[in-house]
């Protein structure tokens, strides 16, 4: 059986056929990469009751994928909004921060993408950059709307951490789209990677954890087959004896 992987969906308003209306949206290309690797991906939308949903979700799924997004809000790590934040949105704050910490104390294998490592950070109780130029870091957004060539820079990855284990070790080059990033570091929280040569943080493992990673780039275009193959793999070592985590969670 393919673990199931639960992925938080994006509020947004879409328009099909003669239909404009609101929405629940999940790049094709996340779900791909989970397929390809051997999940089987299910979009969770965010809803009002956050935290008993949250409950009820995870006993459902073998692995939870925080994709990428709009800014979290400040509030949640208890700083004022500055000039620079972008666009909010409560509701998928509150339901993705519920999912974040139930998935890292139940021992849920989690990946944070991009916004998902910044919601990994603030569960924990870590805080963000509200804009890394105004931290004097090196702008991480150079062409807003794009994943290509113009996009990437280097980075360096511990060889003894989750990434190292994956086969990443070392200088590698990523993708970037995002003018936050993790300031103070949440609880049980392990820097693993920093972006070459400013030093933004690019990659946080919580120890403790099978498999609890988030990246601040965007391995799911071009695909980085090993983080993906990653957590399918965890994912699928807790299906024969998962009803013992579902229990837990009852």
């Amino acid at each position: 059986m393919r673990p199931v992987i639960g992925v938080c969906g994006v509020p947004s308003i879409a328009s099909w056929g003669f239909w404009t209306q609101p929405a629940v949206l999940v790049a094709e290309t996340y779900l791909t990469a989970v397929r390809d690797a051997g999940g089987l991906a299910i979009i969770v939308p965010p809803t009002a009751t956050a935290e008993a949903d949250a409950r009820r979700l995870l006993p459902m799924v073998d692995g939870v994928l925080l994709v990428g997004g709009s800014d979290v809000s400040p509030r949640l790590y208890g700083r004022p909004a500055s000039e620079r934040t972008e666009e909010t949105d409560h509701r998928r704050d509150e339901f993705e921060l519920h999912v974040a910490s139930l998935a890292l104390r139940s021992d849920l294998p989690v990946l944070g993408i991009c916004r998902g490592l910044q919601i990994l950070n603030v569960a924990t109780g870590g805080t963000l950059h509200q804009h890394l130029l105004d931290e004097k870091f090196a702008e991480h957004r150079p062409v807003p709307g794009r994943l290509d060539a113009s996009t990437t820079h280097g980075i360096e990855v511990e060889s003894r951490s989750l990434l190292g284990d994956l086969g990443l070790a070392g200088l590698r080059e990523v993708n970037s789209h995002h003018h936050q990033g993790v300031a103070e570091l949440g609880r049980g929280g392990r820097v693993i990677a920093r972006s070459v040569p400013d030093g933004v943080v690019e990659a946080v493992e919580w120890t403790g954890s099978r498999f609890a990673l988030g990246v601040q780039w965007h391995p799911e275009d071009p695909v980085t087959s090993e983080l993906f193959t990653g957590l399918i793999r965890a994912a699928a070592g807790s299906v024969p004896g998962h009803s013992n985590i579902h229990r837990r969670n009852r």
